[in-house]
């Protein structure tokens, strides 16, 4: 809001040259204020004395201040609800919080409800259970240092052995509050898969097939391999080479080959974790990409990739010792190269990948003209 450039005390002085028979207009031409400005200050201050003003403002000034506390003090009474009852505070901390406010000047009942503890809770003398159960908790962690790996009823089970007539209420109510039972990870459960069979079209860029391969470089490090196929043709698209190959990497990888040729309309995959998870399939779904997972444990469901590995480790990953996956990288595409143009492939008449999806190509302007 912009401020004045007079102040209550002038303000009140030029209303009052009102009151002497001064005209209106000639008040506001003299100190340079419209007329309306002038009936807002004489609805506002007309009638005052500098004495007034003074008041009134001090009054406006102890309002603020008021509302201030008033705001600071519902905001605590708030978050001393949320702490007591939604948060849930232990017995133990209740009876903590209620001696705080007891010592505070508030009486005993006055801070048992605000702390949401009966009187009877707080009077009452707590036994720690770590004192009550020692016992099972020093039998726990011996069984637990023998064997770190057990659950609940291994555990339970060697300590009856040991001699002990705890019932498992118990010695489970002291496993929970050891913090011992942690949750199993459990495996995640897979669609059920219908087998499809290997229809292959006679097509560039109908069907692909994806699969993962391992290896290891002369140092022993471990890297994988990313190797996509064309079923029509039997070219391999790509060999992606790293030591971690994602989900996100596999999207990069196909939108790369997209801007090298048109996507298929199909993808061959097994159940591996990069190839179920929603970043590609979302992926697939937005391309407009049907992707086939096949059977879990059946890898002739996908056997073109299969075949296409196989010489793949037979002819290159076995046949060298690599130092480096720059190396690795390099090796594997002149491999390509001579696995898509040269090597010819008894399956398409002995003709090499690429000349095949040539003469495929050929055939189909052929067939449009």
């Amino acid at each position: 809001m912009k401020k004045s450039r007079f102040t209550e005390s002038q303000i009140i002085s030029i209303l009052k040259e009102a009151d002497a028979g001064m005209k209106v207009d000639d008040i506001c031409r003299k100190h340079g204020i419209g007329n309306a400005t002038y009936y807002v200050w004489k609805s506002k201050y007309g009638g005052m004395e500098a004495s007034d003003v003074k008041r009134m403002r001090e009054l406006e000034e102890e309002n603020a201040r008021l509302k201030r506390m008033f705001a600071e003090l519902s905001l605590e009474n708030h978050a001393m609800k949320e702490l007591f009852f939604k948060k849930g505070l232990v017995t133990a901390d209740q009876r903590e919080c209620v001696r705080i406010l007891a010592s505070l000047g508030l009486t005993v009942l006055q801070a048992c409800r605000l702390s949401g503890l009966s009187r009877a809770s707080y009077y009452r003398q707590s036994t720690s259970w770590r004192k009550r159960d020692a016992a099972v908790i020093d039998a726990l962690n011996q069984v637990l240092k023998q064997s770190p790996q057990s659950g609940f009823w291994k555990c339970f089970g060697r300590i009856r052995r040991q001699g002990y007539d705890w019932n498992h209420k118990r010695v489970y109510r002291v496993y929970c509050q050891m913090g011992l039972n942690l949750p199993r990870r459990q495996k995640r459960t897979l669609p059920q898969r219908i087998a499809r069979p290997l229809q292959v079209v006679a097509q560039a860029n109908h069907q692909w097939a994806l699969d993962f391969m391992s290896d290891s470089l002369y140092c022993g490090k471990r890297f994988r391999t990313l190797n996509i196929v064309d079923e029509g043709t039997r070219e391999c698209l790509d060999i992606e080479v790293d030591t971690s190959l994602p989900a996100e990497r596999v999207v990069r990888v196909l939108d790369r080959l997209a801007q090298q040729r048109s996507l298929p309309k199909q993808l061959r995959v097994d159940n591996g974790p990069e190839l179920i998870s929603a970043r590609l399939l979302d992926w697939c779904k937005d391309q407009g990409i049907e992707v086939v997972h096949i059977q879990p444990g059946k890898p002739q469901q996908n056997a073109f990739i299969e075949r296409f590995n196989g010489s793949f480790r037979r002819e290159f990953l076995n046949a060298y010792l690599f130092e480096n996956l720059t190396q690795v990288r390099e090796m594997a595409w002149l491999w390509r190269l001579d696995y898509n143009e040269q090597r010819p492939h008894e399956s398409l008449g002995n003709l090499p990948p690429a000349v095949y999806r040539a003469k495929l190509e050929n055939s189909s302007l052929e067939v449009s003209q």
